[in-house]
Formats: structure tokens, sequence, C-alpha cells
């Protein structure tokens, strides 16, 4: 698989070190390429004076009962490495970053809802890793010079998933012909942080040139939490990844050349030059004496050719319905 598929699993372990690498094991059952958490406070993500939004109520309180322990983090690292997945975390504060350099992550995903905090972005870049950026809500093109500059001045690699910060993301808000658009410049890794309640999804993003993809999943959609509802459970996790192979392979022949090796049975349904009378040696073939049909043999005037011939002598005596020959 050439996608590079993030198994999110976001806030998805309830604060439960089990559950926290059972879902680890779901990610490499599934096939994904990373497995990643979220690493924030409370205190440090919202203030305190918050209002109620989207639902949510006591956004500080719940974020705290969500939020990953920061002693895990060396542990979950380690039980990635030895499973032969990528361990990934987000930081969304100073102390975040640091600690997730020192655990010798290999990139560092910036969220969409920080993306157009540049601020917090030139934090994040300034630790000089390849960097992953959900291009989400309240995100404009023209935004791209300024992270374009910060990653020049930082050296970054930089990978962009668009991303649309509904929970979940209704089919027609999900942005696959703005991955397709994206997907032009050839300069950077392009992909979609995907939020519908669809396998499919992901696999569509990928037909349109996406080679980054990232999507929630948990042990259950009935367990407690914001974020278990509209995530993936582990068949389906699977199920995307499938999909997403299958769209690899349906895009890997990418130029109009010919005859493939799986037409080759086929190509006897072609058309051939024939005639539409008997023409004796020495007449002209025109319009009124040939014309083309089914099938197409070794040897005949493929059918498209049929206006190289007229004007041309006939070198022997055809009888009706006879192939025109080389």
């Amino acid at each position: 698989m050439n996608t590079f598929v993030i198994a999110e699993a976001g806030a998805n372990h309830n604060r439960d070190f089990k559950q926290a690498l059972a879902l680890i094991d779901v990610a490499v059952e599934a096939g994904a390429s990373a497995c990643k958490f979220q690493t924030y406070s409370s205190e440090t993500l919202y203030s305190k004076n918050t209002p109620d939004f989207a639902g949510y109520k006591n956004i500080n309180q719940l974020i705290k009962d969500i939020e990953l322990p920061r002693e895990w983090q060396k542990d979950l690292k380690q039980y990635c490495d030895e499973k032969n997945i990528e361990f990934m975390s987000t930081p969304f504060d100073e102390k975040a970053i640091d600690e997730l350099i020192n655990l010798g992550v290999k990139r560092l995903k910036i969220a969409g809802f920080e993306s157009t905090d540049f601020r917090f972005v030139e934090m994040v870049a300034s630790a000089k890793l390849p960097l992953v950026i959900s291009l989400g809500i309240g995100f404009e093109m023209n935004y791209l010079g300024k992270i374009f500059e910060i990653a020049n001045k930082y050296g970054n690699d930089l990978s962009f998933m668009y991303c649309n910060n509904a929970y979940p993301t209704p089919i027609e808000d999900a942005g696959i012909a703005i991955v397709r658009q994206l997907a032009q410049d050839t300069r950077y890794s392009w992909g979609l942080s995907d939020h519908t309640e669809s396998t499919l999804t992901p696999a569509l993003a990928v037909a349109a040139g996406a080679t980054i993809v990232e999507k929630h999943f948990t042990l259950s959609k009935r367990l407690p939490g914001p974020d278990h509802p509209f995530a993936l459970e582990p068949n389906e996790l699977k199920e995307m990844i499938q999909h997403i192979k299958f769209a690899e392979c349906s895009i890997s022949k990418q130029i109009l050349d010919g005859i493939s090796h799986s037409e080759q049975s086929f190509k006897q349904a072609m058309r051939s030059v024939v005639t539409k009378k008997s023409i004796k040696v020495g007449e002209i073939f025109t319009l009124d004496n040939i014309t083309t049909k089914r099938p197409f043999l070794e040897g005949n005037i493929p059918a498209s050719k049929f206006k190289e011939i007229l004007g041309s002598k006939a070198e022997r005596n055809y009888n009706e319905d006879d192939f025109i020959c080389y």
C-alpha cells in the first residue's frame, strides 16, 4: 500500500491504558501506517471562560476527562515500535511538542483547528521535523503562503490534508474535489483528514490523488466519549483500508497505450475493414464497396485505417464480406 494511512485513536482510549493498547492492535491488524493519539491539557487548550457550543457543555471538564495521561506516551510509542507501526500524536501546546520530540517521533501533526494559528504552527515547525498539516476550519488558500514561509525557515517537509471540522462531516462537505485540485501541486503530499462516517470516502480521495489519509477509529461506537459515535469500528477500519488498496490498484494504469494484458483475449471484438460486395483485382476501394465489421484478426487492416485505404487499388479478387488484408 502506497497511501500513508493514519488511524486516529485520538481520545478514544477513555483514559484506560489497556484500551489504548487495544486501539494500537486494531490499527496494526487493519494495516494502518500509523496510530495517532492527541496530546493536550484542558488548561492550555481552552480558556476557562469558554461558553457551551456545538452541543458540548462544560468543555473544560469534557477535555479534562478525555485528555491523554502524558506519562503513557513513552510506553505507547514503545508498544507501537514493537508492533511495527508508527506512533504519532498531535501536540496542542509547547510542552507537548517537546515531549514528542524527546520521544523520537518521526513527524508532527497540526490539527485543523490549529492550522490558522500561525504562532502555533511556527512553534511546531521549529522542531524541524516533517509536518502533516490539516487544512481545516477557516483555512483559506492564501494562508498556504504563510505556511510555506514558516516551513522554509525551518526546513520542514510538508504534507497537507484537506479537513472539514464538522463531527461527523456530511458527505457533501467531504471535499474530494478539493483534494483533486490540491494534488495537482506535486511538490507536496496531499490528502484527506476524513470525518465522514463512510469507509469509502478515503478511497475516493486516493482516487483523486491523495497519498495520505486520516480517520478516527474506536473499539466500539457505543463507548462513552465525544469521538466514539462518528469513528470507525475495527471491522470498518479494515474495510476502509481495503477500499484504499482497491483505489490504488484502480489508478495504477495511467497511460492510454493500446491493448492491455487483460484485453488480449478480447481484441478480436475490434473491427476490421471488410468488403460490402465482390471486388475484382485493380478496382478502387470506395465507400460503396468497403465497410468495417468485427472481428479483428492478425493480418487484417484494422478499422482505424479505413480512410487510409480509400482510393487505393485491390491487389486481388475479394468476395462479399471478405477481410481486406495487408
